[in-house]
Order: C-alpha cells, then structure tokens, then sequence
C-alpha cells in the first residue's frame, strides 16, 4: 500500500509539472487581464461569485495550456536546455496521459461557468478554447505567435463583460488589443531566452522575426499596450489612481529596458518574470480608482 501511495504522490507531482503549478507567473499573467476586465464590466463592484469563477477558471485554462503545449513541444522540447527536463520532454508521461488530463481540464473549467447561466459566455468559452488548445501550433508557421498567444490570454476579458453586463462592448475589445501587444512583449523577452535553441530547431518566434530590432519592438509593444490603457481609462473617466497605476506600470516596462538592452538570457527571462508587476500595477490603479 504504502508503495502504490508513492507512485500516486509521484504521477501528480508529475502532473503538477506538466501544468506548471509549480511556475505560477504563466497563470498570473492570464490572471491580471482578466481582472481588468472584471473590474471595468461591473463598474469595481463584480460579483464574489464572478471573480472566484473567473478566477478559478483562470487557473483551469493555464493548466490546460500548458499540457496542449508541452504536447505539441514534445519532440522540440528535448533540443532545448531549459525544456529538455519537462515531464513529456523526459519520457516520464506518456501523450495518452497528457490528453486525458487535458480533457479533465477542460471539462472542469467548462462546468465552473454554467452557473453563471450566460449563453454569451459558453458560446465565448468556445473560441477561448480553440485559441488555448491552437497557440502551441502556431510556432510552426506563425512569425509572431505571441500575438496570438495575446488573444489566447486576454480572452477572459470578453467573457468577464459578458458575465458582467450581458454584452461585450467595444471597450471589451480594444483591452483585449492592448493584452496583445502586452503579451507580445513579456513573451518576446521570453523567447529571447531560447533564441539560439529556437533557431536550430526551427520554431517561429518573435524574438526570431523581429531580429535585432527586438529591443525597439518590445518597448514600443509596451507603449501601444499603455497607451491603450490611458486611452480607455480617458474615455471611461477614470481618475488619478487608475493613471497613477498606468504610471507605475510604465516605470516597470523602463526597468526590464534595462534588462534587456544587452540580450543576456537570465535578465531577459528576469524581466519576463518582472511582468507580473506590470500587470499587477495596472489592476491595483484600477482597483483603487473605482472606490473613490
């Protein structure tokens, strides 16, 4: 018995890796878009139920992604040094293994929804999770998948309109704009870690596209999504909390300049990291602003 209990604790602790429980910055940064989308639909004042709901299912479709990921990676993942030690890269779960708990995953965050009793936000859930299971597959012939991985991450925010208000309004979309060009820049810092493995393998990446104007196109990425940020807040009357929050943010994207500038592999991924900040500032102004 106590041998069968080992092998159990030892395939979730495989499981666990396999969804990235234990590198929580991916569902942390599919987590903050969401908020904002929470807090502007229902004017700072979302339902608990709402929020725990999202939330939750935040946490469902990271997991997901991460498994759809590592298995379309399996047979790239051994060719790169901070992959090669994954689960499904190592041999040590099988794809059969992986889709099952894949599906497990689905079906769960699917049934999380129901009881907001939204037709518009099941029939949302189904693009939203074509783009989670699709995005992986994009790096074989898209130049810069991290666009779509941008919609992939920010698809919450239409869904959090719709729970909240009944409708996604124009407002909805032009965040989910902003996400994007916020995802391509945490994400091309990402790949500028795995640049030189990315090149031998043949995968597609922004970092690749962009070239020696990575730099350049990350911080004007930055910008964009800031600027969109401040353009929506300005049309939505915000106050000085949100803009305050936006400031601090934009303090954040100068600081990772200063990671990246010279293209070093550990300050470029410490700077992808640092992005959770970025986020987080955006959503505290925002927070603070709607209890004035």
């Amino acid at each position: 018995m106590e041998l069968r209990l080992d092998q159990i604790k030892e395939r979730l602790d495989l499981y666990e890796k396999l969804m990235r429980l234990d590198k929580p910055i991916g569902i942390l940064l599919l987590l903050w878009p969401t908020l904002w989308g929470l807090w502007f639909s229902a004017l700072g004042q979302p339902h608990w139920l709402v929020a725990w709901i999202f939330v939750l299912g935040t946490v469902l479709m990271r997991s997901a992604g991460c498994v759809i990921n590592d298995f379309a990676d399996r047979n790239f993942d051994p060719h790169v040094e901070r992959t090669r030690h994954r689960p499904m890269a190592a041999g040590k779960v099988s794809t059969k293994e992986a889709m099952i708990l894949f599906a497990a995953l689905v079906i769960c965050a699917f049934l999380l929804i129901l009881p907001l009793k939204s037709w518009l936000v099941v029939g949302l859930s189904v693009p939203a999770l074509f783009l989670a299971a699709s995005y992986p597959f994009t790096k074989r012939f898209f130049a810069i998948p991290q666009a779509y991985l941008g919609i992939a991450f920010g698809f919450g925010i239409p869904m959090a309109y719709a729970a909240n208000t009944g409708g996604v309004p124009a407002e909805a979309w032009w965040l989910l704009v902003a996400n994007i060009f916020w995802a391509i820049a945490y994400d091309t810092e990402y790949a500028m870690v795995d640049r030189e493995d990315d090149l031998k393998i043949g995968i597609k990446t922004s970092a690749i596209t962009f070239g020696r104007y990575d730099v350049v196109a990350v911080m004007a990425c930055y910008v964009i999504a800031l600027g969109l940020l401040a353009w929506i807040g300005h049309g939505l009357a915000m106050g000085g909390a949100y803009f305050a929050g936006l400031s601090v943010a934009a303090g954040i994207a100068g600081y990772h300049y200063t990671l990246i500038r010279h293209r070093e592999p550990a300050k470029c991924f410490k700077a992808f990291l640092h992005n959770n900040w970025l986020g987080m500032a955006v959503f505290a102004g925002l927070a603070v602003d709607f209890l004035r």
